[in-house]
This record gives structure tokens, C-alpha cells and sequence, in this order.
């Protein structure tokens, strides 16, 4: 009889060696996620700063019809794309080493998405400054009035949702999310009016269209601030919610 409760016992005291191992092993691996979410958090607000730099440059080049900062904006384009792939990488790998669960995992996933949406934003910047070098030999059709607002909204709208990003904010992301109605009503205005420039005289056809396919580029960087913004809501309530129907 005593023989047979031995093995019971070491299986108890086995068992209850492995529990004091795995509690003893989770706090020294929360630290571990925890420092790799705050690095890949800091590094993707760098990158959202850039992304917000590279929409008010572009616009500046438009505005003072400057070719070589229009190309400087296109050129830097590349720092985005590499600051993205590093992201990707570095998220790919604390979830493979940290393998984090739950909540944890939808933040980096999350982050990963807000990685290539700022790499888009990125893109449409630098298809506004390839519109900026082309206008640069015209003198402008009509007054840039609502190309410098809707630049200079959406650079604050890409501001606005990493703060909530930070905090995981659904109100600040839902009130950011609202402010794209603007831009898009600044670039359906934009559209009207230089489609009647172009119009009242075909020399302005060329220019015309290059200020269209800039709002255009600008209209498109609200719309992934939307996309962020959901992010957000659905980090914070589990929901998937289409803000901008």
C-alpha cells in the first residue's frame, strides 16, 4: 500500500514543482511584452509624426510651386516604407517569442495594421508632392483655398488618432473619425470648383487636373485615419464598427 502511494506522491510533488516554475516564469515574462509593446508603440508614433511632416511638406512644395522640396518629399517616401517593414518585423517577432494571448495580441495586431496604414497615408504624400513638382511650371488656375485646409486637417486628423492610438481612446478615436466628413467636404468643393476653372478655359485642363488628383491623394489619407480609428473602437469595445459609412 505504501509502495503504491510513492508514485502519487513524487507525481504530486512533480506537479507542484512545475506550477512553481510557470508562476515563477510569467512575471519575468510580462516585463518582456511589456517593454516590446512600449517599443513598437514609441516607434509607430515616430512614424506617424513622419507621415504627418511628409502631408504638410508636400503641401508647402504645392503651394510655393518649389519642384526640388516636391522631390525631397517624394524621396523621403522611402524612410516611411523602411520604418514599416522594421515594424513589421519587430511586432512579428516579440509574437513569436512572447506569444501573447488575448488582448495583447489584438494590440499588436492592430498595431501592425496602423503600420501599413500610415505606410498608405506615406504614399498619398508623396503622390501629392509628384502633382506638386508637375504645377510647379504653372501659375496656379485659382487660389489654393481649400487644398492648404484639407492638407493641414488631415496632418492634425493623423495627430489626433495616435493620441487616441496611445490610449486606446474610443471616444477621441469616434470624435477623430467625425472630422473626415470635413475633408470631405473640402475635396467634393475642391472638385466642383477647379472642374469650372477647367471648363471656363481649357488652358487650365492640365493644372486643373493636378490639383484634382492632389485632393483626391488628401481625401484618401482621411479615410485611413477612418480605418484607424475602427481600429481602435474595436481594440477597445471588441466590436467591428464601420465609422464612415
Amino acid at each position: 500500500m505504501t509502495a503504491r502511494q510513492e508514485p502519487s506522491g513524487q507525481a504530486t510533488s512533480v506537479q507542484d514543482q512545475a506550477s512553481a516554475v510557470l508562476a515563477e516564469s510569467r512575471p519575468a515574462i510580462r516585463p518582456h511584452l511589456d517593454r516590446g509593446e512600449r517599443e513598437i508603440k514609441d516607434a509607430v508614433l515616430r512614424m506617424g509624426v513622419m507621415v504627418e511632416d511628409q502631408i504638410l511638406a508636400a503641401l508647402d512644395a504645392l503651394v510655393h510651386h518649389d519642384a526640388e522640396a516636391a522631390t525631397r518629399v517624394i524621396l523621403d517616401d522611402r524612410k516611411i516604407n523602411e520604418a514599416q517593414l522594421n515594424l513589421s518585423s519587430l511586432i512579428s517577432t516579440v509574437i513569436a517569442t512572447q506569444q501573447p494571448v488575448a488582448r495583447d495580441l489584438r494590440y499588436l495586431l492592430s498595431l501592425d495594421h496602423v503600420t501599413y496604414e500610415l505606410e498608405r497615408m506615406g504614399d498619398h504624400a508623396s503622390s501629392v508632392a509628384k502633382q506638386a513638382r508637375k504645377l510647379a511650371p504653372y501659375p496656379p488656375p485659382r487660389p489654393y483655398v481649400e487644398l492648404p485646409e484639407m492638407a493641414r486637417l488631415v496632418a492634425s486628423l493623423v495627430r489626433g488618432i495616435l493620441g487616441a492610438l496611445v490610449d486606446v481612446d474610443e471616444s477621441a478615436a469616434r470624435q477623430v473619425a467625425a472630422q473626415d466628413d470635413e475633408v470631405d467636404r473640402l475635396y467634393h468643393k475642391t472638385f466642383e470648383e477647379t472642374l469650372n476653372v477647367m471648363r471656363a478655359d481649357p488652358a487650365n485642363v492640365d493644372p486643373g487636373t493636378r490639383i484634382l488628383f492632389a485632393a483626391h491623394y488628401l481625401e484618401r489619407i482621411g479615410d485611413r485615419v477612418t480605418n484607424i480609428a475602427e481600429d481602435i473602437v474595436f481594440l477597445a469595445t471588441g466590436q467591428i464598427e464601420d465609422l464612415n459609412p
